[in-house]
C-alpha cells in the first residue's frame, strides 16, 4: 500500500507556477480528478511537472455516492485511467450526493438512516470493485440533517464498516457541524475508527451567524480548528494532513506558514506520544 505521510496541499491552478518554482514542497498534493482528466496540452504538462515534485492523490467531487441515480460507470473508468496515468494510489470522495437529474453544484447531505447506510455501502463496494482498491470517504459539512435516525458519527462508522472502506477525516467539517448542529466535536473525533483513517483535511470556514458556519475553504484556519486538530493527533495518532484553500488564495508564504504549523504540531505530538509510550512501558516493567 502507498505510504502517505506528513503534510499535503490541495493543488490549485492559481499557484501552480509558484509551486513549481518553490524551494521546498509538501509531502503530497491533491487534486479533484474531474477538474484535470479532460485537459491536455499545457495543463497536463504542468500537472506532470507537479507530480515530479510531490506524489499525487485524488479527491473527487462528482461521484455522488449517496445520490438517487445509478453510478456513472463511465466516469469511474475515466477516474481510474487518470489515476493510472499519474500513478495515483488514493482516491477519496465525499459522503454526500451531488446529482439529481443534473449536477447540483453542492455536497448535499444523505439522510442518516439504516436504509441509507446499506444503499451507500453497496455503491462504495461497486466503486471499489471497479477501481481495484479501497475508496476513502470524507465526512462532510452539513446545514440540515433530514430524516436522521442516527447521529452523524454512527452513520459514518456504519458506512465504513459495511463498505469496508477507509476514512478521510475532515477536522474542519467536524468543527463546522458541531456549531451548526450543536454537537460535540471532540466526542465525534473520539468515536471515529482510528485504524480506518487514511488521512486528514484541514481548512478555514466563514461564520455568517453565531450558530452557522459555512465550509468555504476561503479563510485561514482559526484557533478552535487548530485545537481540534491537535486533539485529533492525540486521540487518533499523527495522521497525514492536507491543507485545503480554494478561494481568497493567500500568498505562497502564508500557505507555507500554515503547512509549517501543521508540521510542527505533528512533530510535537510524535515526540510527546513517544515519551508517553516509554513512560508507560517503564511503569509496566516496574510493576
Amino acid at each position: 500500500m502507498f505510504e502517505l505521510t506528513g503534510i499535503g496541499l490541495g493543488l490549485r491552478r492559481e499557484f501552480i507556477d509558484t509551486f513549481l518554482s518553490a524551494d521546498t514542497h509538501p509531502d503530497f498534493i491533491e487534486v479533484a480528478p474531474e477538474n484535470w482528466m479532460s485537459l491536455g496540452g499545457r495543463h497536463a504538462k504542468l500537472l506532470a511537472q507537479c507530480v515530479e515534485k510531490a506524489p499525487l492523490i485524488c479527491h473527487g467531487l462528482s461521484l455522488s455516492i449517496g445520490g438517487p441515480h445509478s453510478l456513472n460507470l463511465e466516469f469511474i473508468q475515466h477516474v481510474k485511467s487518470f489515476m493510472q496515468r499519474y500513478e495515483v494510489a488514493i482516491y477519496s470522495e465525499h459522503l454526500s450526493y451531488t446529482h439529481d437529474s443534473g449536477y447540483l453544484y453542492d455536497l448535499l447531505p444523505i439522510p442518516m438512516t439504516e436504509a441509507a447506510v446499506k444503499y451507500v455501502a453497496e455503491r462504495i463496494l461497486r466503486v471499489q470493485d471497479i477501481l481495484g482498491q479501497k475508496l476513502v470517504i470524507e465526512n462532510v459539512s452539513t446545514y440540515l440533517m433530514p430524516n436522521a435516525e442516527m447521529s452523524e458519527a454512527e452513520f459514518v462508522r456504519e458506512v465504513i464498516e459495511q463498505a469496508d472502506c477507509e476514512l478521510l477525516l475532515d477536522v474542519n467539517n467536524v468543527y463546522v457541524n458541531s456549531i451548526n448542529h450543536d454537537s460535540d466535536a471532540y466526542a465525534f473525533i473520539q468515536s471515529m475508527p482510528k485504524e480506518r483513517i487514511r488521512y486528514l483535511h484541514i481548512a478555514g470556514h466563514e461564520q455568517v451567524e453565531p450558530n452557522l458556519l459555512i465550509d468555504t475553504h476561503g479563510a485561514a484556519i482559526n484557533d478552535p480548528v487548530w485545537q481540534l486538530l491537535q486533539y485529533t493527533y492525540q486521540i487518533c495518532g499523527v495522521k497525514p494532513t492536507l491543507l485545503e484553500r480554494d478561494f481568497n488564495i493567500p500568498s505562497w508564504q502564508q500557505l507555507q506558514d500554515e503547512l509549517n504549523r501543521i508540521k510542527i504540531m505533528q512533530q510535537q505530538e510524535s515526540r510527546d506520544g513517544s515519551k508517553a509510550n516509554v513512560l508507560s512501558h517503564h511503569a509496566t516493567a516496574v510493576l
